[in-house]
C-alpha cells in the first residue's frame, strides 16, 4: 500500500561533489536489527538506469508490494542531479518510520544512495538494474525485478564492507587512468547501440586503439610510500565476484576486509589488448605485467602537478582533487539479503 506521495526537491549541480551530511535519525543499530516484515519501503529510483522499461519496473514494484500488503513509498528519480537528494529524503522517512530506504537502478545508483544510508543505521534494500549487476550478484540478489522482490520481502540483514575514495563511497571498484575512459567510451556505445555485454566488449576494443598517456604517480600504503611507477591505469576493487571472473589471485583479501588494488606496467596497445583476453578469459592475475595486493588505505599521489584527477566510482565518472586516498570505509553497510541461503548462490 502506497505512503503519501513524494514532494518535488530542487536540482543539485553535482550531487555527490562532496560526502553528503547524514540526516538526523537515531533508529537501531543495523547490524543487530530483527526484520519484523512490517518495516515500510522508501524506494529511491532512477528512472534512467538499466536495460528495463521503467514504467514496467515502477507497476512490477507497485503490484508486488500492494499484494503483500506493504507499504511503501516509491520515489522516482528522472534527473540524477536529484538522486542525492531524493535518497536523503528517504533516509529522513526511513528513520522516523523505522523502514528502509531501497535502491533501484544500476551500480552508480545503489552506490549513491549506500553512501547517504552508510552510518545512518537503517538498513539498506536493493533491486538492481545494471547491466553487469557485481554487486547484486554476490549477495544473491537478481536483476530480475520480480525475484529481487521475493528476495526483499523476506530478507535478513547483512553487514558488508564498502570502499571510499576521498571520503565518497563505492560499491564494486574505483579506478583512474584508462579504466575511466574506457567506462566513458562504453556508456556512448551504449547509448547508440544498446546495453549488452557484446557492445561493452566492442567498446573496449575500440578504445585500446588509440594511444593513451600513462599516470606516472607515487603509491603511499598504509601511510608509508612505497614505490613510484608508470602505469595506465590503477583499478581498485571492493567485489570479490568482479574479482574472481577476471582470475585475480587477492580474492581472499575481500574477505579479510581489504580493498584490492590492481594495476600494470604495460603501455603499448597490443599488451593492452593482451590483458583484455586475459581478463576475459579469467586469467588476468597470470599476467607476468600485472600488479595487485590487497589493503586498507592506499594514497596515490600524481607526479606531475596535477590538482584535479579524473575517477569512475561504480561506472560513474567524476574529477576529484589529489591526492587519491582509498580506504575501506570504518562503517558497514547494512544490507537486505535472501533469508534462504540456497538462494544467495552466485550467478
Amino acid at each position: 500500500m502506497p505512503l503519501s506521495p513524494m514532494e518535488n526537491h530542487p536540482s543539485m549541480s553535482n550531487p555527490r561533489s562532496e560526502h553528503p551530511p547524514m540526516a538526523e535519525v537515531t533508529p537501531p543499530s543495523g547490524a543487530h536489527r530483527t526484520l519484523t516484515g512490517k518495516e515500510p519501503f522508501f524506494l529511491v529510483m532512477n528512472n534512467g538506469s538499466g536495460s528495463r522499461d521503467a514504467r514496467q519496473t515502477r507497476d512490477t514494484i507497485e503490484q508486488t508490494l500492494s499484494r503483500a500488503g506493504r507499504r511503501f513509498e516509491l520515489m522516482p528519480v528522472d534527473d540524477g542531479s536529484q538522486l542525492i537528494a531524493t535518497a536523503r529524503r528517504a533516509l529522513k522517512l526511513a528513520g522516523e518510520q523505522g523502514g528502509i530506504v531501497v535502491a533501484v537502478g544500476g551500480d552508480g545508483t545503489l552506490s549513491a544512495v549506500s553512501e547517504v544510508v552508510l552510518g545512518s543505521g537503517v538498513p539498506l534494500g536493493i533491486l538492481p538494474q545494471g547491466t553487469f549487476n557485481y554487486f547484486g550478484r554476490t549477495y544473491g540478489i537478481s536483476q530480475d525485478t520480480d525475484a529481487a522482490l521475493a528476495c526483499l520481502l523476506d530478507a535478513v540483514i547483512q553487514p558488508v564492507d564498502v570502499g571510499m575514495l576521498n571520503g565518497r563511497t563505492f560499491l564494486v571498484n574505483a579506478s583512474l587512468g584508462l579504466y575511466p575512459q574506457l567506462l566513458e567510451d562504453r556508456e556512448a556505445y551504449k547509448q547508440r547501440y544498446g546495453r549488452s555485454r557484446l557492445v561493452a566488449l566492442w567498446s573496449a576494443i575500440v578504445t585500446l586503439m588509440h594511444a593513451h598517456r600513462s599516470l606516472h604517480v607515487q603509491i603511499d600504503l598504509e601511510g608509508q610510500p612505497r614505490r613510484h611507477m608508470y602505469t595506465p591505469t590503477i583499478v581498485v576493487g571492493n567485489n570479490a565476484l568482479q574479482l574472481e571472473q577476471l582470475g585475480v589471485r587477492q580474492v581472499e583479501e575481500i574477505e579479510r576486509h581489504h580493498l584490492v588494488a590492481m594495476t600494470s606496467r604495460s603501455r603499448g596497445t597490443l599488451a593492452l589488448y593482451g590483458l583484455l583476453l586475459r581478463g576475459l578469459l579469467r586469467r588476468l592475475g597470470d599476467a607476468e605485467n600485472v600488479i595487485s595486493f590487497g589493503f586498507d588505505t592506499m594514497t596515490v599521489h600524481p607526479r606531475r602537478a596535477r590538482k584535479r584527477m579524473k575517477v569512475a566510482m561504480d561506472g560513474e565518472i567524476c574529477w576529484m582533487d589529489a591526492p587519491l586516498t582509498f580506504r575501506v570505509a570504518p562503517d558497514k553497510l547494512h544490507l537486505l539479503v535472501p533469508r534462504d541461503p540456497a538462494r544467495r548462490e552466485r550467478e
